[in-house]
């Protein structure tokens, strides 16, 4: 079988069809340097039980992507229904760098000391194992080093047609 490009599927009809794919919304985090770095992402996924591996695609232009590849090790918290704030703000373009996380209730995790946030439903560390490139993103592949887990979830933040709602 071969790769061909295909050039006639429009982008916009492609956009509209994967905005029907209701996702989980998360917030990836990690620490570069002296600096916290968080982004919402939806394109996160569980890939292998044996060994315990997830991914998350990053945007290659992204701040976020220098900040993942420079420390090798980043932070995954399942959004509730409530942090649909949260998901917004760390979803914003060009905010700023420095103090992010701010206004976000957060902890560091104790094997990786990345950021996590504290009322997110679950909340995982990861160290990078594998990076793939694919298009304008890298597939960042990364080993579960620890999950903690709320023992009071909630309502799941869920992302559809463009719009944060509420998985009940």
């Amino acid at each position: 079988m071969t790769s061909e490009q295909v050039t006639d599927v429009d982008e916009g009809a492609y956009r509209r069809a994967v905005s029907r794919f209701a996702t989980g919304v998360t917030v990836v985090s990690t620490r570069s340097g002296e600096i916290d770095h968080a982004m919402t992402a939806n394109a996160v996924c569980s890939v292998s039980l044996d060994p315990l591996l997830m991914l998350v695609s990053v945007e290659n232009e992204a701040r976020f992507y220098d900040a993942v590849m420079d420390s090798g090790v980043w932070g995954v918290s399942i959004l509730p229904a409530t942090a649909r704030g949260t998901a917004q703000w760390l979803a914003t373009r060009g905010r700023p760098l420095h103090g992010q996380l701010d206004r976000v209730p957060h902890h560091r995790g104790e094997a990786t000391g990345v950021p996590l946030l504290s009322e997110a439903l679950a909340q995982m560390e990861l160290r990078t194992v594998q990076t793939h490139a694919a298009g304008d993103h890298t597939l960042v592949v990364g080993h579960v080093l620890s999950v903690q887990t709320s023992e009071h979830p909630g309502d799941a933040l869920v992302y559809y047609r463009g719009r944060f709602g509420a998985l009940e």
